[in-house]
C-alpha cells in the first residue's frame, strides 16, 4: 500500500467537491510552474505540491503521454505544447466583460453599492484612467459613473492604487506627500477614503495583476460618503483577488 504523507499535500488541501483526488494532483503539478520557471526538476515538483517523488513521477508519466509536460534531456521537465494549443484557443475566444462583469456583479450584490473596474490610460506624465466596466448599486441614492468615463489617475481611490502600483516613470513626478501615500497603499494592499475625490463619495479599491503579477487594473467599491463601511474592504480585496491572473 502507499505511504501515508505525514503532510497534507497541495491538492488535499484544495481538492475539488466531488472530483478525483488524482486529477486534482496532477493539476498542482502543473500549477507548480511559477513565471520565470523554464523547467522544473522532480525534487522541486515534489516540494511545491508536497507529494511523494515516486507519486510525481506517476502523475508526471500521464502529463507527459498527454503532452502536458516535457522531460527534457537533463531531467527536468517542462510545459508542454499542449499548453501552448490550449492557451491558443483560449485567447482567441477570451472576453474580457466576461470575466470582470460576473464579479463586479457579485460584489454589487454582497455590499448594495457600486462597483467599477478602472485601467490606466495615456503616457506619463498624462496618464487618466478610465472606467472600463460599472456595475450600479440598486439603492437611489448612490454615485454617478458610466463606462467609457475618464477620471483622473492622482484622485480617487481607484487613480490612487493605480498610481502607488504604476510604473517607475509615473513615480517620479509625485510629490514627497503622494510617494509617502503610495508606499502606505502598497504596504497595506488596497486604499479606502472618504471624499478623496467628491466630498460627498467614499470609494476603497484594490489592485488587480495579471498572470505575470503586474497591476493592471482598481476594482473599486464606490458609495456615498455617509454610508461608508470599513467592513466592506475584506468583499473588495476578495473580489480583486478572484480577478487576479485571470486579466491582461
Amino acid at each position: 500500500m502507499p505511504r501515508k504523507s505525514p503532510t497534507r499535500s497541495v491538492a488535499d488541501e484544495s481538492s475539488a467537491p466531488g472530483g478525483a483526488a488524482a486529477v486534482d494532483r496532477a493539476l498542482t503539478l502543473l500549477a507548480a510552474f511559477r513565471p520565470g520557471d523554464a523547467a522544473l526538476s522532480l525534487a522541486t515538483l515534489a516540494e511545491r505540491t508536497r507529494l511523494y517523488k515516486s507519486t510525481v513521477l506517476r502523475l508526471l508519466a500521464s502529463l507527459e503521454h498527454a503532452r502536458l509536460v516535457e522531460r527534457l534531456p537533463d531531467g527536468h521537465y517542462a510545459l508542454g505544447m499542449e499548453v501552448a494549443r490550449l492557451h491558443a484557443i483560449y485567447a482567441a475566444h477570451f472576453s474580457l466583460d466576461r470575466v470582470v462583469l460576473p464579479v463586479l456583479r457579485g460584489l454589487v450584490e454582497r455590499t448594495g453599492e457600486s462597483a467599477a473596474y478602472h485601467v490606466r490610460q495615456g503616457q506619463p506624465p498624462n496618464q487618466t484612467r478610465l472606467c472600463l466596466y460599472r456595475v450600479d448599486s440598486p439603492q437611489p441614492v448612490r454615485d454617478h459613473l458610466r463606462a467609457g468615463d475618464v477620471l483622473p489617475l492622482a484622485s480617487g481611490t481607484g487613480g490612487r492604487v493605480l498610481t502607488a502600483f504604476g510604473l517607475g516613470d509615473a513615480q517620479q513626478v509625485l510629490s514627497q506627500e503622494d510617494k509617502v501615500l503610495c508606499a502606505r497603499i502598497r504596504e497595506q494592499g488596497y486604499f479606502a477614503a472618504v471624499g478623496d475625490r467628491l466630498a460627498e463619495v467614499a470609494g476603497i479599491s484594490a489592485p488587480v495583476t495579471n498572470a505575470q503579477g503586474v497591476v493592471v487594473a482598481a476594482l473599486t467599491l464606490t458609495m456615498p460618503s455617509h454610508r461608508y463601511d470599513a467592513r466592506y474592504v475584506k468583499d473588495v480585496l476578495a473580489a480583486a483577488r478572484q480577478l487576479s491572473g485571470t486579466v491582461g
